[in-house]
């Protein structure tokens, strides 16, 4: 028996195993994944139907009709327009069935016999929620089932078994087609090639053992012999080749490797201008990572320049660009040494968040000490500006503590990481009210929860601002008082527990005193004429001391 045929038939049946296992499995894994993929789907769908029923509801409670059927009627006509939208393919059927277990809608054109009717009426009980087999006229099929008791109903999400599994179906033929071929060309190259798999045993060795003891791949075979040992011999020369050719690449790497930790380090000099630091060392550990935006909780910082048209009018616009990146600059500084990321520059105004990419206990904390740092800074800055005969700036800053989404939001040509959520907007409200209130900095009751046991709080007001539901607790704050401070502040906290017991007398009494120690507070004035205000006309009995805001 040849060398060849034993090379064969040594060889064959190992490849034809491997070929064979390698198919089944990568068949099994696809179908696996597929018909998991297209459950999802349909899961993803019933739930995209329950929540729309929901949000319906909801509409009819919020507005006192869940009682009236013509409005319940009309959504529930809705909900069938909405399933309509839902279906992907024509044999597609999405229907809802009664407590009685009747058929409210369908969107599919087949007539349902009494077996259908008495199988879905099956299905309609609680054991019968998520994944389900039926057949309906008689065709198999798969749904995804779940049950809305506002409306009574239970609505199912159905495709026919054989689309629903058609593409597992197809990956399976084509595999079984891949593995056929596979193994036909591998028996062809296998007997094509075997016949060169010999060579002078001997003379290889001898040659081996030179380039391992000299380290010297130029070493080669002589070829003598136009046959198999031959070609053997040429084969071995080939592979010194490549070798060398792999050796002088690996030198290339390394050396290409370097470049690329150089090219890095200056990438991230770069981009840290733009970017934050701990957001650049995540992208370059795992730069999938920051695709997927998360649920945070950090502390959002707005600032804004009072009355920057007027200065703009005042100042040419070189000088006020030159002003701006000076004044940026410092506030920049601010916020990063306490560990903020600055968002964004909206004109004049800057936007910054403190607990992404990297979360610390003190996040809160961290915000207002920057905040009150901001405006230590800028005292510094209108110094220098007062010194160039330039105006001076005035900034508030609100901060608000709470639940948001962070991560890279935009398109494939332009991303920003930045935070999303109505807590974003709250702390934007936060800023505008500084204006009303004039204070240096506002923040929001969550805020002040993190932070009233290390730096000294004072209650402004309670108010209910423009889109939201629930009054909002603000308070000022500062790193530390002075004796008058802290007196005026024990007057105002006391007179406002007055003012909410509707004792506005004695509380106008206090703001009074307060209006003495702080002239020119416009807290305390403001709230010794609503003192003055409700003794004339008092407020209704559900007064709570909420004040409501108009404008953004």
């Amino acid at each position: 028996m040849s060398v060849r045929l034993k090379i064969i038939l040594i060889v064959l049946p190992l490849l034809i195993v491997t070929l064979v296992l390698s198919s089944v499995a990568s068949s099994l894994s696809a179908r696996n994944g597929i018909t998991r993929v297209a459950v999802e789907l349909l899961a993803f769908k019933a739930q995209d139907m329950q929540s729309y029923l929901e949000n319906q509801w909801n509409l009819l409670v919020e507005n006192d009709l869940e009682g009236q059927s013509v409005y319940i009627g009309a959504a529930q006509r809705a909900a069938l327009t909405y399933a309509q939208s839902l279906i992907s393919s024509d044999t597609e059927i999405v229907l809802a069935l009664d407590t009685g277990a009747k058929l409210v809608f369908t969107t599919g054109t087949t007539t349902l016999d009494e077996q259908d009717q008495q199988e879905l009426a099956a299905l309609a009980g609680p054991a019968k929620k998520g994944w389900v087999e039926l057949s309906l006229a008689g065709v198999p099929r798969v749904g995804h089932g779940f049950s809305f008791e506002p409306f009574g109903w239970y609505c199912l999400i159905t495709e026919e078994r054989q689309t629903f599994f058609r593409e597992v179906t197809e990956i399976s033929t084509q595999n079984a087609i891949i593995l056929a071929a596979a193994i036909a060309i591998s028996i062809l190259l296998l007997l094509l090639f075997s016949g060169y798999i010999t060579s002078p045993i001997t003379r290889m060795l001898a040659a081996m053992q030179e380039i391992i003891h000299h380290h010297n791949l130029s070493e080669r075979v002589r070829v003598e012999y136009r046959d198999e040992l031959g070609n053997l011999a040429q084969t071995f020369n080939i592979t010194v080749d490549e070798l060398e050719k792999a050796y002088n690449q690996i030198k290339n790497f390394a050396f290409r490797a370097v470049l690329a930790k150089k090219h890095e380090q200056e990438i991230r000099s770069i981009f840290q201008k733009y970017v934050p630091k701990d957001v650049i060392d995540r992208f370059f550990k795992n730069p999938e990572s920051l695709l997927v935006g998360e649920d945070r909780v950090v502390a959002i910082l707005f600032s804004d320049i009072r009355g920057f048209t007027t200065l703009t009018e005042q100042m040419p616009a070189d000088q006020m660009v030159q002003s701006l990146n000076s004044y940026f600059s410092l506030m920049v500084d601010t916020i990063m040494n306490r560990d903020g990321i600055v968002d964004k520059y909206m004109g004049d105004a800057i936007m910054a968040f403190f607990g992404a990419p990297v979360q610390h206990a003190d996040d809160a904390l961290q915000a207002v000490l920057s905040a009150l740092e901001m405006q230590e800074a800028l005292v510094e800055f209108n110094k220098r500006q007062a010194a160039a005969g330039k105006p001076e700036f005035q900034i508030g800053i609100g901060i608000n503590y709470g639940a948001v989404t962070v991560g890279n939001i935009g398109s494939e040509k332009k991303m920003d990481y930045t935070v999303i959520g109505d807590m974003v907007n709250l702390a934007s409200r936060l800023e505008n009210l500084t204006k009303i209130y004039k204070q240096d900095v506002i923040v929001s009751e969550s805020v002040y929860r993190e932070t009233c046991e290390a730096l000294p709080c004072r209650l402004i007001d309670k108010v209910l601002v423009l889109g939201k539901r629930q009054a909002q607790r603000i308070f000022t704050v500062k790193k530390q008082l002075d004796e008058r401070d802290k007196q005026a502040w024990q007057l105002h906290h006391r007179g406002l527990k007055l003012y909410y017991k509707r004792e506005f007398s004695e509380a106008a009494r206090h703001f009074r005193q307060v209006s003495r120690l702080l002239p020119g507070d416009v807290v305390s004035a403001m709230y010794f004429d609503r003192c003055k205000s409700y003794l004339e006309d008092p407020p209704p009995a559900s007064w709570r001391g909420v004040h409501v805001l108009t404008e953004k």
